[in-house]
């Protein structure tokens, strides 16, 4: 018996096509009821696909070519002190998701003091590939003390993760992987990835060009801190400063750093990191705007005098300059809850 064209037989095509994409495909079986509405509607409009039907209601994994606009937007609104982060964050994941031919998965490596912003800024690149953010399926994160705790089990951690960085990369090639707290990385783990951030077209059938990984750490933080005082002594300002006075002995020194996961790292030393990152120590005036937002992101009406006596309240260094706070802007949120009745 011939099957009568139209929806019905268009929707029994959309059923059976998931059988046709493969393990690979991020793309499940829906019902056939779903499959029938949504065959009628693209006989009706002639324009809607299956996977923008099917993602419609679901996240998958679809090629992206551009960014949400979450990350230029909170980048301006909510990120402060942190020109260099705006500027090549920015550049680096937007030209990547642009690249149609990227020769290999972009790496990221953010470096600073705790509470300069490195957590907010990977949190809102997922959000600006993901709308569910680091909630999406398709969003990793790994801790160091949390994943990978146990230095004798550092054999079967490194198999895990080649597994499940394999595994996943498999389903969506546009995964992002982020590796939290870096400088508690037990040395060497991080090297087993080496093959994955490789300029390689395939490893076992399997591409990872359109992978995204983005390394987060303390490590290089003096160094941050060091360029920025001299910036600052010798009369310049914090936005005079540009990545080539920072980016290379940031670099060095956390190849440098035994307390680093980049330890002599050949991810370093075979120049698979694409951009480090650095994150300038923030001053009064920068927690200051964090407290602020912070406010206004509650609901409350700023008072001046509480948001003043709150950035009074933070330690600063050097003891003798008191210029950036030791904190960032970590603690903001906590300090606020002993002010405000929320």
């Amino acid at each position: 018996m011939k099957l009568r064209r139209g929806p019905l037989r268009a929707a029994l095509g959309l059923a059976l096509l998931p059988l046709f994409l493969g393990p690979a495909s991020a793309v499940e079986p829906i019902s056939l009821g779903l499959a029938i509405a949504g065959a009628a509607a693209s006989a009706l409009t002639g324009f809607i696909s299956y996977p923008r039907l099917y993602c419609y209601f679901r996240e998958c994994c679809l090629p992206q070519r551009s960014l949400r606009p979450a990350l230029q937007d909170n980048l301006d609104k909510k990120l402060f002190g942190q020109h260099l982060v705006n500027k090549v964050v920015v550049k680096a994941v937007k030209g990547f998701l642009n690249n149609s031919n990227a020769k290999k998965p972009l790496a990221l490596s953010l470096h600073g003091w705790t509470g300069t912003g490195k957590n907010f800024v990977s949190k809102i690149i997922a959000e600006s590939i993901y709308k569910r953010g680091l909630q999406s399926k398709y969003v990793h994160q790994f801790v160091a003390t949390l994943h990978f705790p146990h230095a004798q089990s550092i054999n079967l951690y490194k198999d895990q993760l080649q597994s499940w960085i394999r595994g996943n990369v498999s389903i969506c090639p546009r995964s992002l992987f982020i590796f939290d707290e870096m400088d508690k990385m037990h040395a060497g783990l991080i090297d087993s990835i080496k093959p994955f951030l490789d300029y390689y077209e395939l490893l076992d059938g399997v591409s990872y060009r359109k992978a995204i990984f983005i390394f987060l750490s303390n490590a290089g933080a003096e160094k941050i801190t060091e360029v920025a005082l001299d910036f600052w002594r010798n009369g310049k300002t914090r936005e005079n400063i540009q990545l080539a006075d920072v980016e290379n002995a940031l670099s060095v020194s956390v190849f440098n750093n035994k307390n680093s996961g980049f330890w002599h790292s050949p991810l370093i030393d075979k120049n698979l990191i694409d951009y480090f990152v650095p994150f300038l120590p923030l001053e009064y005036k920068h927690v200051k705007m964090c407290v602020r937002v912070e406010i206004e992101s509650r609901g409350y009406v700023v008072d001046e005098e509480i948001l003043t006596r709150i950035a009074d309240e933070m330690t600063y260094f050097p003891r003798e300059e008191r210029i950036y706070s030791d904190k960032g802007c970590k603690t903001v949120d906590s300090k606020l809850d002993y002010y405000y009745d929320f």
